[in-house]
């Protein structure tokens, strides 16, 4: 699959990146396999490992698989039946073990399947390959041996993760520098974000952010800081390899990516992201995107249902990167639209007040219940969950601790009004203070020093678990925030009478919610890159672009339309945070993709951005609102998606040797 069929540079129809992952599993590997000559065997066994089986259902649902043929799918590593008159299709990453269940499968005068068509998720060493061609009894049954290079986990139509979820712990952790997971980790990292650009046949320019030694001659080099300049290398090697395997990958630079890691924006993954989506997964305990609920059923029982919060339900799609304030006024619109316009629905309505239907009235209800019971179950799941989130947030307080930590971050508040916060409200929950603490420490490092530190958290009866997450927060700041060797003190100094912004106010962005000041720093540096105004000390690029290349970016791209100023966000306003909605900003309602067949095949080329550390969903709208704004396609990768709690968790392990994540929980 070329680029020119699946992109926005000149394509008949635009396809998301997860629509290309899709089809690229399902017609170039699946597909691929079916013979028009050979009808013996129209099913087919699959067979993976569990990284595979993973990438498989980030992007394909099982009716998708059993449409391609496949009537049977089974884990590698289990003990299978024999199904010697059926053909087997192996999805696998290239490792020996791997390859070792292969060959005992399909060799001998029994092999378990009839014929074997083999694909690799990532590049397969020549040693490997030698030791497959060398089994005399395996190779004529071997119907495909392939390399389809995609080796990451679709997480959304402009999102991927790598899954190494202990990324933090490995390379930023206090002894990572004498673990034999340090390079481990970012060679695979390194190989799966290659195998993006492999699936979208696209060929980028490589940016970093530079150790802060290059920058400054009397800093010390950290492995740690050297993290996104090893992966860029690492990127860079295997994309020199594609470009002589792979038989249309592009030659010259088509898109460009930045390498970040979390030191650039330490406060995102922590502080309380107010949209649809952000609140679901930070306070429903939901586990994924699964949400747990009880409806009553045809009997009359109460019984648990499990829902998936996804891209097939209309309204999340519509509502997942609203305000929560915003997606309560358009579940209510939505509702009272439906009750006036469905008869069923309003009989059903009217008969809660005790007055009993007629047989008509039944007979209308028969008609329209089909329908209806189909989008009133829908509308009913959002108002259930909408109202549990207003209920956690009315309970927890979370309205006062959202406004002091966004007053924290914007320069609005500092030390006085932390400590007056925490002294008036002894009730807020601890992960809440926590988090405040966490935000303070990362703009005010020097404020825990000595004794200061332990005042501030015996005021805010944290324990000493929570003084690990707290301290932890040195290990992400970069150079700017740890302590230097010779000293032992903070290299960043504040005047302790003046108050520090973490974020400038960004006024033009036309926001309506006062908690939705708050926006990640990738925003800025997205914007940044794509006029070409990165300083190219701090982000340098393993391929410079000729100085034509961003005039070509910028010509082949449409001008985002100006955005109208609106009202200043610094304004007190008390009761104002669920203000009603006036208009639609265009992209609370993931306008992205009801407009994606249109707009999409006129926007530039892409930008591909990678954070190291984990991804937070504040990042994730923001890329969408971005492609929107600079009409280019933004893609976000990462190491995982965290949501705060998980997030809080990992920073805990950063100072702590051989303990498992389910030993620190929030």
């Amino acid at each position: 699959m070329s680029d020119s069929d699946s992109s926005s540079h000149g394509g008949a129809e635009y396809k998301t990146f997860r629509q290309i992952t899709r089809e690229r599993l399902l017609y170039e590997m699946l597909r691929s396999t079916k013979s028009k000559k050979d009808s013996k065997a129209p099913w087919k066994v699959l067979i993976m490992d569990k990284v595979a089986l993973r990438i498989m259902s980030s992007s394909c649902k099982i009716s998708d698989v059993t449409d391609e043929g496949v009537s049977l799918m089974e884990d590698l590593h289990k003990r299978r039946q024999p199904m010697p008159a059926m053909d087997a299709i192996y999805f696998m990453q290239p490792l020996k073990e791997n390859v070792a269940v292969f060959l005992s499968d399909m060799s001998g005068k029994r092999p378990l399947y009839r014929k074997a068509y083999v694909f690799f998720s990532s590049p397969a060493s020549k040693e490997l390959v030698s030791h497959i061609r060398c089994d005399a009894s395996v190779v004529p049954r071997i119907g495909a041996l392939s390399e389809m290079n995609l080796e990451y986990f679709a997480i959304d139509s402009q999102g991927f993760i790598t899954d190494h979820e202990r990324a933090l712990e490995e390379l930023f952790a206090e002894n990572a520098e004498n673990s034999r997971k340090y390079n481990a980790c970012l060679n695979t990292m390194a190989i799966r974000i290659a195998t993006v650009f492999a699936s979208l046949r696209e060929f980028p320019y490589v940016r970093y952010r530079a150790a802060k030694s290059s920058l400054d001659a009397s800093t010390m080099t950290t492995l740690s800081d050297l993290v996104p300049t090893k992966l860029a290398a690492g990127i860079w090697n295997c994309l020199a390899r594609y470009k002589t395997a792979i038989p249309d990958f592009p030659q010259r630079e088509t898109c460009e990516l930045l390498i970040v890691d979390r030191s650039v924006d330490q406060i995102a993954p922590i502080i309380h992201e107010w949209t649809y989506d952000a609140m679901c997964h930070d306070l429903l305990n939901m586990e994924g995107n699964k949400y747990v609920h009880e409806v009553l059923s045809k009997s009359g029982t109460v019984e648990k249902r499990e829902v998936l919060l996804e891209d097939h339900d209309p309204i999340w799609l519509e509502l997942r990167h609203a305000h929560i304030a915003d997606a309560n006024e358009r579940l209510h619109e939505k509702m009272t639209n439906f009750l006036s316009k469905n008869k069923a629905a309003q009989i059903h309505h009217d008969s809660r007040d005790g007055a009993e239907l007629s047989t008509r009235d039944l007979q209308k209800v028969v008609q329209a219940l089909p329908n209806y019971s189909e989008q009133i179950d829908k509308l009913s799941l959002h108002v259930e969950i909408a109202g549990k989130i207003n209920k956690i947030i009315k309970e927890l307080g979370l309205r006062d601790v959202g406004q002091l930590e966004q007053d924290l971050v914007f320069g609005d508040a500092g030390t006085k009004e932390i400590i007056e916060f925490l002294r008036k409200n002894q009730d807020v929950t601890r992960e809440s203070k926590l988090r405040l603490l966490m935000i303070y420490a990362s703009m005010y490092p020097e404020k825990f020093e000595g004794d200061k530190g332990e005042k501030l958290m015996q005021l805010a009866k944290l324990s000493d678990d929570d003084a690990v997450a707290i301290s932890n927060m040195r290990f992400l700041g970069g150079t700017d925030t740890k302590k230097e060797e010779s000293g032992g003190v903070f290299s960043l100094k504040f005047d302790v009478h003046k108050k520090h912004a973490a974020r400038k106010e960004r006024n033009n962005e036309g926001e309506t919610w006062t908690l939705s000041r708050f926006y990640p720093m990738i925003e800025e540096l997205i914007e940044k890159l794509a006029k070409d105004e990165l300083p190219k000390n701090e982000y340098q690029c393993m391929n410079e672009p000729n100085p034509t290349f961003h005039g070509t970016l910028q010509s082949s791209s449409l001008r985002a339309s100006p955005v109208h100023s609106a009202h200043s966000m610094r304004s007190r306003r008390t009761a104002t945070w669920a203000r009603r909605r006036c208009s639609d900003d265009g992209y609370s309602s993931d306008s992205v993709l009801r407009h994606a067949s249109s707009d999409f095949r006129k926007m530039g080329q892409r930008i591909f951005i990678f954070i190291i550390g984990g991804a937070t969903r504040s990042e994730l709208r923001a890329i969408h609102k971005l492609t929107e704004k600079l009409k280019r396609e933004i893609i976000i990768g990462s190491t995982s998606l965290d949501d705060p709690p998980q997030f809080i968790t990992k920073v805990k392990m950063l100072g702590v040797e051989e303990l498992s994540i389910g030993d620190l929980e929030i």
